[in-house]
């Protein structure tokens, strides 16, 4: 794969964590250099991961459950968390949303998870095209730090101009990046 194609690739490929890092962003109130750090790490991370697993597995795992359903497994984690920030948005305790809660280690790891695994495939590809992968492992997770940690600091202005409602509207895009997964599995996006 050529440098240009490689980088067209991991902006695609970051385009869900931009998403998912954006709705993050939108739960702070107050900016948190941390929270921005960790979500990019864990972001950039498993979308340098996943094509390395992809591309180790293409042998040993055609065909096998995730590479059939890991649309299916995107589509439900991101449902529960965007299900979730929905819920929490619509019936406020009286305070605003707790970024500790949204950048809990468990809660990012699912989102890291749910929005790599396309990334997977495309380790797969990459190994049927006899290309090396960890160059292209290391631009598509830098690309993704990149992206997320701008995502963050977008999703923190945006909170300030539109208010707590940004929650709702962080959750819904959460939803609709696991619908498109479904969608662009079936031929249908994309």
């Amino acid at each position: 794969m050529n440098l240009i194609t490689l980088i067209i690739t991991a902006f695609a490929l970051s385009a869900d964590a931009f998403a998912a890092s954006l709705s993050c962003g939108c739960t702070m109130d107050d900016f948190r250099h941390r929270h921005c750090l960790i979500t990019a790490a864990l972001f950039g991370l498993f979308q340098a991961l996943m094509p390395i697993a992809g591309w180790l597995g293409a042998s040993l795992f055609r065909g096998s459950w995730l590479d059939i359903n890991g649309h299916w497994v995107s589509l439900a984690l991101l449902l529960l968390i965007g299900g979730k920030m929905i819920w929490e948005s619509l019936h406020p305790n009286g305070e605003c949303p707790d970024p500790d809660e949204t950048f809990r280690l468990k809660n990012l790891l699912l989102l890291a998870v749910a929005t790599s695994i396309d990334a997977l495939a495309v380790g797969v590809s990459l190994a049927f095209l006899g290309s090396s992968i960890l160059f292209e492992a290391l631009v598509i997770g830098v690309i993704t730090f990149a992206v997320s940690y701008m995502g963050v600091h977008v999703g923190h202005k945006l909170i300030h101009l539109f208010g707590e409602r940004m929650e709702t509207v962080g959750g819904i895009i959460l939803i609709l990046i696991g619908v498109s997964i479904a969608l662009e599995h079936y031929g249908i996006m994309g």
